[in-house]
């Protein structure tokens, strides 16, 4: 009987009692990042047999014009609210808006803020996609990233959070750091990627993500900041016994509509105003973990995936 596989073998798991004692920089008990989607959507992209780029026929207006509108007006709105608490962005960035509105590079440059890769556009999906296909779109972001933000990309968001089998080896082989794609713990974890690298996973929430709290579960700004502050309270809590990672993941055309800011800032001065917690980047937070505990986790409980666990094919 051929065995079958029962995880992704990506990563081991470890039981809510063998938390790391992580302590991040100051003895916070909470590394709280922010996570800008910054994208580019394209009005007619070539079709994917197993996604639709958009619900209606195209060209779809109302879809490409909500999209518009977190370029036009909601990343400036953002940028201010984030300026005002100190927080810096890390850019999950659609490496085709470099070409596209160069002008919101500049902004975030000017402030600092960190750019990881969200593919291309974020109307192609590495669904579909052979080694060869996919290898090149995660080098070209890389390479756009480097010549027009000018930095080491160091992390990884897939386009639309489509994936392959091969998506993280391939993002290690490019330089990589850090993937922002498995949403399963609260504390970085070793990831296995087959060129035996450090490569970590860093804590990125889907559920404060405000695309699916309003497109999909539909819940209102209000209680969208609640939200926030009480997954905050909760970390924090946790977060003495070893350190915690929060994550709220942004789109300027969710967020910062007029209606929606002050939900966010609210709960944003409420996180900056407590002690304790490191305001980061998704890099410092990987660089971090890497450089302090990615060996006592390793040693603890593997790498990940089945050749270091006996799970798995």
């Amino acid at each position: 009987m051929t065995p079958v596989r029962d995880d992704p073998a990506l990563y081991d798991y470890r039981a809510w009692d063998e938390r790391l004692p992580i302590r991040w920089p100051g003895g916070a008990r909470v590394a709280f990042w922010v996570a800008p989607n910054i994208e580019f959507y394209e009005l007619d992209p070539p079709a994917n047999p197993q996604r639709k780029a958009w619900p209606r026929p195209a060209p779809d207006i109302q879809g490409y014009g909500t999209r518009d509108y977190g370029n036009r007006v909601g990343h400036a709105r953002m940028m201010e609210v984030l300026d005002r608490h100190g927080v810096r962005g890390s850019v999950s960035l659609s490496a085709a808006l470099c070409e596209h509105h160069p002008e919101i590079i500049d902004m975030c440059r000017e402030r600092n803020w960190e750019f990881f890769s969200h593919g291309i556009y974020n109307t192609r999906y590495a669904y579909g996609m052979d080694e060869a296909q996919e290898r090149a779109m995660i080098e070209d972001s890389v390479r756009a990233i480097a010549k027009h933000a000018g930095q080491r990309c160091s992390g990884y968001l897939a386009p639309a959070l489509t994936h392959t089998e091969r998506t993280l080896d391939l993002f290690s082989e490019a330089g990589g750091l850090y993937t922002c794609d498995l949403f399963h713990d609260d504390q970085p974890t070793p990831v296995r990627v087959r060129s035996g690298g450090a490569f970590v996973s860093v804590p990125y929430s889907l559920e404060l993500n405000d695309t699916i709290v309003y497109v999909v579960n539909r819940i209102e700004p209000r209680r969208y900041g609640a939200m926030i502050k009480q997954a905050f309270d909760r970390l924090y809590e946790e977060g003495e016994r070893g350190g915690t990672v929060m994550c709220v993941p942004l789109h300027a055309y969710q967020v910062a509509h007029p209606h929606r800011m002050r939900a966010f800032e609210d709960a944003l001065a409420y996180i900056t105003g407590h002690p304790n917690v490191w305001v980061a980047t998704g890099r410092e937070i990987a660089e971090y973990f890497v450089e302090h505990y990615y060996d006592q986790a390793v040693a603890k409980w593997g790498r990940g995936g089945s050749e270091d666990s006996g799970n798995g094919a």
